[in-house]
């Protein structure tokens, strides 16, 4: 464990000259470049490096996201290893302009599939979903611009299982600002860990 840490910790580092070198870019894909040694050339996300699945994500919010960690509101937990990292990666991207660029460039990439790694009652999920998602994340987990709400579909359930467990220990919507953090910090304690899991492996259906 101490020896993955380092080498992503490596990387991270790595990433971060690069990027620091396009800090005047508001040229997306020359800022992604950077992001896909974890995210993928196409931000179909790497498991190893615990990265998710980016593509097809709405810009509104990647940009928001990516605001959160450089405003403070996402990564500061000292549990939180892997927000910390991108707490230091988006920290690097100069204004606005360039977030909304390499968001932008993001949200045009086809989705893919994550291969799964849950496997449980897809019925039940479907029911879980429909009864405490669906109205904020779409009918099919597309995200839904209206309600702020982000697609969840495509992301891979590793991630999303991960997402759950720090809003529930506080490492996530813990903060005042995190308006809609702090409304999925709410809803995630609504879930068993049974329904969690049937809900991801339902999730793991939608294309």
């Amino acid at each position: 464990m101490f020896i993955k840490a380092m080498f992503i910790k490596t990387v991270a580092m790595t990433l971060l000259a690069g990027i620091a070198g396009l800090a005047h870019s508001q040229d997306g894909k020359a800022l992604y470049n950077t992001c896909a040694a974890c995210h993928g050339q196409q931000a179909e996300g790497m498991p190893a490096m615990h990265a998710p699945a980016l593509a097809g994500q709405s810009a509104s919010y990647l940009a928001r996201q990516l605001r959160h960690f450089k405003d403070g509101l996402r990564g500061t937990d000292s549990a939180d290893t892997y927000g910390q990292q991108m707490r230091a990666m988006a920290a690097v991207l100069p204004d606005q302009a360039a977030v909304e660029a390499v968001s932008s460039y993001i949200a045009a990439l086809p989705r893919t599939a994550p291969a799964a790694t849950l496997s449980g009652n897809t019925d039940a999920g479907y029911k879980q979903y429909n009864m405490k998602c669906g109205a904020c994340h779409g009918g099919k987990a597309e995200g839904n611009e209206a309600f702020n709400a982000p697609a969840l579909a495509g992301v891979g359930d590793a991630y999303l299982l991960r997402q759950f467990a720090a809003f529930k220990a506080g490492q996530r919507g813990a903060e005042q600002a995190d308006k809609y953090g702090r409304q999925m910090r709410m809803m995630v304690n609504t879930v068993t860990e049974q329904e969690l899991i049937d809900l991801l492996s339902y999730l793991n259906t939608l294309k």
